[in-house]
């Protein structure tokens, strides 16, 4: 397949006018690499986008040689690179993604009264990165740049449910899970099934893991093959168990325009 001029591959059917191909196949190139998969070869590459060999391996070389990409010299398989995670700092203080989901929590904020919440993933914890406050006289405050424990609460299992099991082990397993109440969940096979149901119904609920006051109803919000946050309200108990089934339409609906919004 040629690198330039017309391109009947999948790639070129969904491009928008203008868009300059050969830029467009290195930043396919970067998003082919994920958690799961963050080494590819050349072959393994072309075989993926259905490209010559010749054109995978000029994007590669490209891409390294401005450290978006490191190749090993003994595999000779390719791994992101700094240049990525010095993009990814910037991103992260940029305040991009609280931007693109402000308007997402005020129409949620509307349509349930109730706070909502975007919390992103902090270590083995969740921070807030971006709230707005419920509108009743007894309601959920959530703190900008708080963090919350990873394994308690609905937002926590919203984000964590897509790591790979090795990874929470890792974070969950050496130091055990702390117990807030009797509702906390403290075994860690007990963790990993309710992320096995998280995956398998799109969202979760939580019922005063952390504060046994409040009910929260949560879903992830995907970037690739990551969740970079989850999206939740959160409020009194006795007001959320209530209207959980139309929550968690609106919570889910809610993700996911933010999922399209970073280009999910």
């Amino acid at each position: 397949m040629a690198e330039h001029g017309t391109d009947t591959g999948p790639e070129a059917r969904t491009q928008p006018p203008g868009v300059l191909q050969t830029v467009d196949r290195a930043l396919l190139v970067l998003l082919t690499f994920t958690e799961q998969r963050p080494e590819w070869g050349v072959s393994e590459l072309a075989r993926h986008h259905g490209w010559d060999k010749a054109v995978v391996q000029r994007l590669l070389t490209t891409l390294t040689a401005r450290a978006f990409l490191v190749c090993d010299d003994h595999t000779r398989r390719y791994r992101p690179g700094p240049a990525l995670s010095r993009l990814a700092r910037v991103s992260e203080h940029s305040g991009v993604l609280s931007s693109l989901a402000r308007p997402v929590l005020a129409r949620l904020l509307r349509e349930t009264g109730e706070s909502i919440v975007l919390n992103v993933p902090h270590g083995g914890s969740y921070r807030c990165e971006a709230a707005v406050d419920g509108t009743g006289p007894v309601r959920y405050t959530a703190i900008i740049g708080a963090v919350m424990p990873g394994h308690a609460g609905a937002s926590g299992h919203a984000i964590f449910a897509y790591h790979p099991e090795r990874e929470i082990r890792q974070m969950f397993g050496p130091t055990g899970l702390t117990r807030f109440n009797d509702r906390t969940i403290t075994d860690l096979d007990a963790l990993l099934a309710c992320y096995a149901r998280v995956r398998a119904d799109g969202y979760c609920i939580s019922h005063g893991e952390y504060d046994e006051a409040v009910t929260a109803v949560s879903a992830p919000v995907f970037q690739g093959d990551g969740v970079p946050a989850s999206l939740t309200v959160i409020g009194p108990s006795h007001r959320v168990d209530r209207a959980a089934d139309a929550l968690v339409a609106l919570v889910r609906a809610g993700a996911a325009e933010i999922t399209t919004a970073l280009g999910g």
